[in-house]
């Protein structure tokens, strides 16, 4: 059958079976003959249909199942064990394999899918349940919505009007610490991390003799958002839970940005993290809340964060 001719039948049983069709597929106008392939096989010349027979499986297996994803796409390997090895010890898209200058279709399928669950990360919002069950109230950042998120991060940073009046009459003011939740770039991060992480946090804090200040919700939201808030709030320590960019592998990991005193004109370099904060191949959200707790007490020790914690920790 030549090539044309294939074409044309699996475009035809594609269309059979969106058309719920149990025996054959509807004919395309045109009226092309019928050719004959090298193989004595008759199928049909361009503009015309064919019949759809049982024998063609269109539907493909889940390129994301985790055999799958795992599998190694290189054929006759020089060191097979070596790199089985390789391929295990990191989620890198290694030994992929390729077919001439191209991607294998199951690489291609795969990369696909984990771009689409990106997209759904970034695009996504914050489940209402996740903010109900730990008493966040919700509040935004200066841009106007998603898609201006995304081009003007400096909008991000800053509260809206509304967002400063909003928390300056619910919020305790001059806690030890005051925690806030932030969707960033992966609400998906939040609806998977926050239910182990807070908990942690918020009881360690405690234990530790320390006062919370009122917890919240900030839509929309830039690291750098922590020195509009704690103008308003004037805590000695503030923790912001916050979804970070989505990676192809990865879509739902959490960061934890902590400042001591953090107010206008202070940088990353005032502030200390814990990041890719996920149970899929990061830091486990349990483990990283008892860190964060640590971090803080550190932070209140010497009075400072960031690269001034580490000049004064170290003598």
């Amino acid at each position: 059958m030549t090539d044309t001719a294939r074409i044309d039948e699996i475009v035809a049983r594609v269309l059979a079976e969106l058309a719920g069709a149990k025996g054959s597929a509807p004919a395309a106008t045109g009226g092309g003959a019928p050719s004959t392939g090298a193989n004595g096989a008759t199928g049909t010349s361009a503009g015309a249909g064919s019949v759809a027979g049982p024998d063609l499986v269109i539907d493909l297996p889940d390129p994301t199942e985790e055999e799958p994803r795992r599998a190694i796409g290189v054929r006759d390997p020089a060191d097979p064990e070596g790199l089985r090895n390789l391929c295990a010890a990191t989620n890198a898209r290694l030994g992929v394999g390729r077919a001439g200058p191209r991607p294998l279709t199951r690489s291609l399928l795969l990369f696909q899918a984990d771009h689409g669950v990106t997209q759904d990360a970034i695009y996504g919002e914050v489940s209402q349940e996740v903010r109900d069950r730990f008493d966040l109230f919700t509040v935004t950042t200066a841009v106007a919505d998603r898609g201006e998120y995304l081009l003007r991060p400096d909008l991000g940073r800053r509260l809206s009007e509304a967002a400063k009046s909003e928390i300056a009459q619910k919020c305790v003011k001059n806690p030890d610490v005051q925690i806030v939740v932030g969707d960033g770039l992966s609400a998906a991060a939040i609806d998977d991390n926050l239910p182990d992480i807070l908990p942690v946090i918020t009881q360690g804090l405690k234990s530790a003799g320390l006062s919370l200040g009122t917890p919240f919700f900030v839509e929309n939201c830039r690291v750098g958002v922590m020195n509009d808030i704690n103008s308003i709030i004037g805590a000695k320590a503030l923790v912001l839970l916050i979804g970070e960019r989505p990676g192809l592998g990865i879509a739902d990991a959490m960061s934890a940005y902590m400042g001591y005193d953090p107010e206008p004109g202070k940088s990353d370099a005032d502030r200390d993290l814990i990041c890719m904060i996920t149970a899929h191949g990061g830091t486990n959200p349990l483990e990283a809340g008892a860190y964060v707790v640590e971090f803080v007490q550190r932070m209140l020790k010497y009075s400072a964060s960031g690269v001034r914690l580490r000049e004064a920790a170290a003598g």
